[in-house]
Formats: C-alpha cells, sequence, structure tokens
C-alpha cells in the first residue's frame, strides 16, 4: 500500500501513525521500519505473484505521529508511558523523515510545544501541516501559524473530527446536529471555519489544503464509480474555487481526479478579503439544517461497530461500505449516538438493539456502548480503546 501510495502521482503521501493506524505494537514498529526504507528509498515486496518497487519519481513522505493526548506504553521514561507523539516524530526523524502532519491541536500552546519539540531535534529543515479539526483550533489559527513559523506551517481542514469536536466542546449547550451525512462542508459553520482557514493562511502567505475524499473505487460497479467520481471532482472544484492550494483523497485512483482540480504550485494570490473572521458565524452551529433521521442512526451504530472491530483487530484504515474510514468516523458516529441520546431522540435500548443486530465482535460491541452511552461523554475512545490491544 505505501509503495503504491508513494507512486500514485500525488504530490505528498502521508504515513499514519494516528486516526489511519490501529497502534499495536508490531504496527508502530514495522510502520516506522516503513518510514526508515521509503526515506532511503529501500523500500520493496515481493509476493511471489508480484514485486512492487518505488518509481523514480514519487510523492514526497509526511508523517503524521499520534496526537498530544496519547501515550506509547511500551516506552517509558522516568517510569512512565512516553508521549506517542514524541515517540512517533523522535523515530521518524531518526529514520530520515524532515516532514510532519501534526493532529488534534487545540491551542497556540500546543503549537509552540511542537515548535519546542522541533527546535531540539536540531534540524531547521523540518517541515509542518497542522491539521485544523477541533474548533477551538479553529479560534487560534493565526496563532498555531505563529508559533511553527520558523518550520513552514501550512494548514489543513479536516471534517469528521472538527464536527466531533463541537459536539464533544458544547456538549452542555443541548444543541444537537442532524446526521453526519448532513453536515457537509457546505452548512454555514464548517464554510465559515474552512473559508476562515484559507483566508488566514493566504494573509501569512501559508498554504491551505482541503480535506479528504475518502470514497474507494469499486473494481465491479463502474455506475457506482461513475457516481461517486462525480461527487468527488465536484467537492474538489469547491475547494479550489474556496482558494484552497491542494487537497486529500484516500485512495490513489482518485488522484487522477482531484489533480486537474488544482493545476497552479497554489493559489496564495487569493487572499479571500471577503471572509471576515466571526466567532457568531463559527458557531451558527445549531442553525444547522437537517434531521436526524431512523438512517442516521443505523448509520453510525453500524460504521462506528465495524470499524471498532477492525481497530482492534489491528487494522485502523478500514474499508466499510466504499469509504476508506479511521478513528475520526467512530468518533463522529458515537459521539453523535450519544448526543441524540442524552437529547431523547432514541433511549439506549434502541442503539442496544441496533448495536446487537450488527456482524461483529462483542468486544467491539461492548466497546461502542461504552463509548456511546456513558453519562459523560468519554474525550476520545482512543484512550479506552488501546487497553484493548497488544
Amino acid at each position: 500500500m505505501m509503495i503504491n501510495a508513494l507512486n500514485s502521482g500525488a504530490r505528498v503521501f502521508m504515513a499514519d501513525f494516528e486516526d489511519a493506524n490501529s497502534p499495536t505494537w508490531e504496527n508502530v514498529v514495522q510502520g516506522q521500519v516503513n518510514v526508515r526504507d521509503a526515506v532511503r528509498r529501500e523500500i520493496a515486496l515481493d509476493t511471489g505473484e508480484k514485486s512492487y518497487r518505488l518509481n523514480d519519481e514519487i510523492a514526497t513522505l509526511m508523517v503524521r505521529p499520534r496526537g498530544w493526548h496519547l501515550v506509547e506504553r511500551h516506552h517509558e521514561v522516568d517510569g512512565e508511558p512516553i508521549s506517542a507523539s514524541l515517540f512517533d516524530f523522535g523515530l521518524a526523524f531518526l529514520g530520515g523523515a524532515r516532514y510532519f502532519y501534526l493532529p488534534k491541536l487545540e491551542s497556540m500552546e500546543e503549537a509552540q510545544l511542537w515548535a519546542d519539540a522541533f527546535a531540539f531535534a536540531g534540524d531547521p529543515s523540518i517541515r509542518c501541516t497542522v491539521l485544523i479539526e477541533t474548533v477551538l483550533a479553529a479560534f487560534e489559527m493565526d496563532e498555531i501559524l505563529h508559533a511553527l513559523r520558523d518550520y513552514g506551517c501550512a494548514l489543513n481542514a479536516g471534517r469528521w473530527d472538527y464536527i466531533f469536536s463541537v459536539i464533544k466542546k458544547f456538549r452542555s449547550r443541548g444543541w444537537v446536529l442532524p446526521d453526519r451525512a448532513q453536515v457537509t462542508m457546505t452548512v454555514p459553520f464548517m464554510r465559515s471555519y474552512a473559508e476562515l482557514l484559507v483566508a488566514t493562511c493566504h494573509r501569512r502567505g501559508a498554504h491551505a489544503i482541503g480535506g479528504m475524499a475518502a470514497f474507494i473505487p469499486s473494481r465491479k460497479d463502474p455506475e457506482v464509480n461513475r457516481v461517486a467520481l462525480a461527487k468527488v471532482r465536484e467537492d474538489k472544484e469547491r475547494e479550489a474555487a474556496q482558494g484552497f492550494d491542494g487537497t486529500w483523497v484516500a485512495h490513489p485512483d482518485l488522484v487522477p481526479v482531484a489533480m486537474p482540480c488544482f493545476p497552479e504550485p497554489n493559489q496564495l494570490d487569493v487572499l479571500r478579503d471577503d471572509v471576515v473572521g466571526d466567532a457568531a458565524r463559527l458557531l451558527s452551529i445549531p442553525g444547522t439544517p437537517g434531521d436526524v433521521t431512523e438512517e442516521g442512526l443505523r448509520t453510525n451504530v453500524s460504521v462506528g461497530v465495524r470499524y471498532m472491530d477492525s481497530w482492534l483487530h489491528g487494522v485502523g484504515a478500514a474499508a466499510i461500505d466504499n469509504l476508506m474510514e479511521d478513528a475520526a468516523t467512530a468518533e463522529i458516529s458515537r459521539s453523535q449516538v450519544w448526543q441524540w441520546t442524552r437529547a431523547g431522540i432514541f433511549d439506549e435500548s434502541r442503539v442496544r438493539a441496533e448495536v446487537a443486530a450488527i456482524d461483529a465482535g462483542n468486544e467491539a460491541k461492548e466497546l461502542f456502548l461504552e463509548v456511546a452511552l456513558q453519562p459523560e461523554l468519554v474525550e476520545f475512545l482512543t484512550v479506552p480503546a488501546y487497553t484493548h490491544l497488544e
């Protein structure tokens, strides 16, 4: 998979130790070996039927370490588990990686902590992109760029984790969002955040990167592909029109769909002077159009439980219903179920019945119920879930 991604024709490939990784010790160690070998251009695979090698021209390798809230329990410092962020960064840096993708930041202080880590590493060639996937970070984008100014910082607009953050941070407000499929990047509070990100970045001469297209092309159904690829193209054209400089896709086959939407090296000249930083627009969450539906509940439970089953079996990037899902999908799925039960739209017995109907292991079902039905919303499902891994 890593070789194919580096050969895909994309400008950048992100090796993910965070949301698309189930952090078993084997996955973490083998992932670092692959990063080192890719940097050295030594990564290769022979299956007996096929041989995989890197092309002469490959994507630039970027590494996403785990967030500040996670630890790596297999390595201790002074008798305590080390920060997973520093563990992933440190090993990748020693393996030759110099480009990093920083998740889950909520403040300039957390950005400054990364700047301190980069300075300690002692190589001024380090460069980074920060994923703005929390509502708190949306209010500190200027400050985050400033904290990481020595490391060529860019910002990336997230979706599922951003909506999850909104649910989590405002859980005491009584706000209720509709089915997640209806909370697109065009609803008012998401559009305001995305356009403010572009305006903030371009005012500072930094790049703004659009969101992820998660569709996995089908090898069997051309009509499914036709409809889905048209939606991917429409989404990427919208991002380009907003001023984004580039975008992400989850599958190599989407690269030729997305690339033509961004024909220029960047759009830094699109300053978006029409965009005004307005807290009321960023927080126009209660006015989000849409409905909470039975199908929305079924989808959240089905995808959330099946993803957790995959994650517990060591697969953090799971193909579910023609979409590449990661931990962010499980977070938005279980947090919406939590929000809807707290609001009295569905009762717990209904949720348990939906969970029981899913074809998945009991461990995954119990874990989903634990993080979806507790009286207080669990901060991150990967924290309790990590105790289930080897």
